[in-house]
């Protein structure tokens, strides 16, 4: 059976949730953002608190238009909105609130590791592979701080080209190297090999060019790639820039709100039917302020949103307790006020949809709530 998949994709910069996700025709965003909040968002229809509560919900939330590409997946119920969600990190530091939500709370001092680590270390399950975890990128984010293993890799094809495994000369020595024997440097010697092999035979398919020459496209294609070679990917990352949109948001916001879009609409398409067996969370380490600033743009907030897109979500639903956005509602100096914490969220993640039965371990010191975004194994 295919490895169940996490793809974690970082946006990093604090992704405005107000202008992503901006409730429609809401009077009171519009005085708050005169000219950020005059285009009309792509409606989702009613929202949904989570269940058995009730609160001030918006009666309806929409999508920034450059999100168009995510509406098919969100009408087919395979794309949740999560809305309100940030971590209980206030310094609007894009440094600190990167580490604090990337390590789910926990001070690099205590213990240097990052939930996913976490979560690849207490999974029940076989021994990681050689790319049981991947980043897509030049470094290792803090959240597979401390993982098994981590391969960072920015081309599959480098990876094989670099492994020159189609050279018989070495075939036969690492062959001879790793022998017949089962200790666990053979064996994941031998597993390596094989998944190289598998990768030189797994070729991008004729969907692979709607993800465009966009790093983050090519990024999200190598995940896929290396999904559809079955080499036993458990998590990757993916980071994603261009949301510090201090000046001239209606404009900025633009380019990586199209290229998030359009890239996780592509890797959709190219897997098919095994994103069933994968999840992609977009989460971002804080929001923005929810009035503009005098360059037309927006200052470091607090909560935003965050996306759950494949199998197991269920989605088609914008799940929030949405605090609202009148002057007493707000986080002083004037914030969308966080009520899910993002744990919540990933906990259900690891717990929910990939049977763990030691989230205690991943999330230390943290006791999440029910949202029932995810359904079981």
């Amino acid at each position: 059976m295919p490895a169940q998949t996490i793809v974690v994709v970082f946006l990093r910069g604090g992704a405005d949730g107000l202008a992503l996700v901006p409730p429609m025709d809401d009077p009171t965003l519009r005085r708050l953002r005169p000219t950020l909040a005059s285009r009309r968002p792509i409606p989702l229809g009613p929202t949904l608190c989570p269940s058995g509560e009730t609160g001030s919900c918006p009666a309806e939330l929409g999508l920034h238009p450059e999100l168009a590409p995510l509406v098919p997946a969100f009408r087919a119920g395979e794309l949740a909105i999560v809305h309100a969600v940030g971590s209980d990190d206030a310094t609007r530091s894009h440094f600190d609130a990167q580490e604090r939500m990337e390590r789910a709370g926990v001070r690099a001092g205590s213990e240097p590791s990052g939930w996913l680590a976490r979560h690849l270390r207490t999974r029940v399950g076989p021994e990681p592979s050689t790319l049981s975890s991947v980043a897509i990128g030049t470094s290792v984010p803090d959240s597979l701080a401390s993982a098994p293993a981590v391969a960072v890799l920015e081309s599959v094809d480098d990876l094989v080209a670099s492994a020159t495994t189609r050279d018989p000369a070495l075939r036969r020595a690492l062959a001879a190297l790793h022998g017949d024997a089962h200790d666990p440097i053979h064996e994941a010697g031998r597993d390596a090999m094989a998944a190289i092999d598998r990768l030189a035979r797994t070729r991008p398919t004729r969907r692979s060019r709607a993800y465009g020459v966009l790093p983050f496209g090519r990024a999200l294609a190598e995940v896929a790639r290396l999904v559809r070679a079955d080499v036993g990917l458990e998590a990757a990352t993916i980071d994603l820039g261009g949301w510090d949109t201090h000046l001239a948001q209606s404009t900025a916001l633009d380019t990586p709100a199209r290229t998030l879009a359009e890239g996780l609409a592509a890797f959709r398409a190219d897997l098919g039917d095994a994103m069933e067996h994968v999840v992609v969370v977009v989460m971002t380490e804080l929001g923005r302020r929810a009035y503009e600033n005098a360059a037309l743009g927006t200052d470091h907030g607090r909560a935003s949103v965050m996306l759950l897109l494949g199998g197991g979500v269920r989605g088609g639903r914008v799940v929030t307790r949405w605090p609202g956005l009148d002057p007493a509602s707000l986080e002083p100096p004037g914030d969308l006020r966080v009520t899910i914490d993002y744990r919540d969220v990933l906990a259900e993640l690891v717990g929910v949809r990939l049977g763990s039965t030691r989230v205690g371990e991943v999330f230390p010191g943290w006791a999440p709530g029910a949202l029932g975004l995810f359904g079981s194994t």
